[in-house]
């Protein structure tokens, strides 16, 4: 790796960096992964758990933007296209292929106009492992089963899905395994220009003790808190940076699953949006997401009613079984910091979802570079584009370097899934099936750390529901900066569709347990 021994070794003892991050969304990890790669020294701070907003309420996929293509955002789809193959090969654990259908509505968008918004889709990004997109009558095929009569005809497509947590953790991972301090549960409450370089206030939410630290650079990667964290009355960071963004919620809504196949749904609804049904965790229906203004703290996002009455009622239009509110099991609400430019008067579906990176720099303090909008699937590109400026600023010449590097445990042969179960389902026979794909598509080859010389499940310790052993438990601690309920069951894995309110409880425990002997030892 390019300016680093991988040693897993961080900068723990020392108050002085390169770049202090803030923010451990997908934008501020990617950032920190790429940077500590280059052998900057890196501390990424983030006040919550990691991927606790934002990069942990998306519609979990890695896709072009099929839809962007009608607002003429061509550069955008087609960095977001390239970097489709790019991330299934560096994390096919977390990242799979999946089949879209789009069904044709006539009182919508024409067929022609579907046709050429495929043909650009399978042609800007330089497609080489996805399917092309095809025309397809549902009276003959698998995915026109569980849709109205009336819906005969429409389009398949190829994207992919993620595991959005867990890539904004594996890049967390891999920017510490290359040096770099990462801090949960850690908020900058003060950042301030001195003597040439950035003097940062940081206080643990543990201990609640204030630490300084001093930065040549500092990275505004917050995300729906970006603007406040800057502005000129009450922000944390001094910056005469100016952040036109516009917050919009986002809301999903999971329901028992609606159809047996693996194909995905694009649902086209009048008022111009789109919304997605895909198969989720094998027993249940995501169906997402909405676009509503948003003010107020994200923190306490959650959805309305009326977002969940446009879910419902849009998949009812196309779905033979309808979906009611009584139906719904799970949901979920994050808040996307856009970029509005001048766009304040457009429809919120309508404001770009490309990035902003905008650099604050003169020749007496030190640069703050400020991270506007973004989408998950360009979350490297930016990161990229990011050292660019961060380079240039500080005098480190280097190169990129991620694109061909995999994400920890997707170290997998010929990038292959269905190779790496071959390889440790031979290994590890003792692992039920299920269990096993659950493990591999969670954790890759990291499998081998959690199952280590175990030969039954018995060795695995306790177990705490579903196929939840101690092992797993104690590995998430130890690793993944899990501290808290919420941290395994939603964000490390969605184990909480499955667990029982009394299973719950015992992990709670399990886990403020630890949490509190780690207070002590400290």
């Amino acid at each position: 790796m390019p300016g680093t021994s991988n040693s897993g070794t961080s900068n723990s003892g020392t108050s002085n960096y390169d770049l202090i991050i803030i923010g451990g969304g997908i934008n501020g990890a990617g950032i920190a992964r790429d940077a500590a790669g280059r052998g900057l020294k890196v501390l990424l701070c983030e006040q919550n758990d990691l991927a606790s907003a934002t990069s942990s309420a998306s519609t979990k996929l890695i896709h072009g933007g099929l839809r962007y293509l009608e607002h003429y955002e061509f550069r955008l789809v087609r960095e977001a296209l390239t970097e489709r193959e790019v991330l299934l090969g560096n994390a096919p654990h977390i990242i799979w292929p999946l089949r879209f259908v789009l069904p044709h509505r006539k009182d919508l968008r024409p067929a022609w106009m579907i046709r050429l918004g495929l043909f650009l889709y399978d042609h800007l990004g330089g497609r080489k492992k996805l399917p092309a997109s095809k025309g397809i009558s549902f009276a003959s095929h698998v995915a026109g089963e569980p849709l109205r009569e009336d819906v005969t005809k429409g389009f398949v497509y190829s994207d992919c899905w993620v595991d959005d947590a867990r890539l904004v953790v594996l890049n967390a991972m891999d920017a510490r395994e290359c040096g770099a301090e990462i801090l949960t549960r850690t908020k900058c409450v003060g950042a301030k220009q001195m003597d040439g370089q950035w003097n940062v206030t940081l206080r643990d939410a543990d201990h609640d003790q204030d630490r300084v630290v001093t930065g040549k650079m500092l990275i505004n990667a917050a995300g729906p808190w970006c603007a406040d964290l800057i502005k000129p009355d009450g922000g944390a960071v001094q910056s005469k940076t100016k952040a036109n963004i516009r917050l919009v919620k986002g809301s999903h809504i999971v329901v028992p699953k609606l159809f047996d196949h693996d194909y995905c749904y694009i649902f086209q609804n009048g008022d111009g949006r789109i919304v997605f049904a895909i198969p989720y965790e094998n027993d249940f229906t995501l169906i997402g997401t909405t676009d509503v203004d948003f003010t107020g703290d994200p923190s306490t996002v959650k959805i309305d009613q009326d977002e969940v009455d446009y879910l419902c009622k849009l998949a009812s239009g196309y779905f033979k079984k309808s979906v009611s509110t009584d139906d719904v099991v799970w949901t979920y609400s994050g808040v996307r910091p856009l970029y509005a430019g001048n766009g304040d008067g457009k429809n919120a579906s309508k404001i770009s979802r490309d990035y902003t990176l905008k650099l604050e720099a003169n020749s007496d303090d030190a640069p703050a570079l400020h991270v506007f909008g973004g989408k998950i699937t360009t979350y490297r590109k930016l990161a990229e584009h990011a050292l660019q400026i961060i380079t240039d600023q500080l005098g480190h010449n280097d190169q990129p370097w991620t694109a061909s590097a995999p994400l920890p445990g997707g170290d997998f042969p010929n990038a292959s899934f269905d190779d790496a179960y071959d390889v440790f389902a031979k290994r590890y026979n003792w692992v039920p099936s299920a269990m096993l794909t659950r493990l591999l598509r969670l954790y890759g080859t990291r499998i081998e750390t959690i199952l280590g010389a175990a030969n039954a499940l018995s060795d695995l310790g306790a177990c705490y529901g579903h196929d939840l052993y101690e092992a797993e438990v104690q590995y998430l601690i130890d690793q993944e900066w899990v501290r808290d309920l919420d941290d395994l069951i939603w964000r490390r894995s969605k184990l909480g569709l499955r667990l029982t309110d009394d299973q719950k409880a015992v992990l709670k425990k399990r886990l403020a347990g630890a949490q509190a002997d780690k207070i002590a030892a400290e």
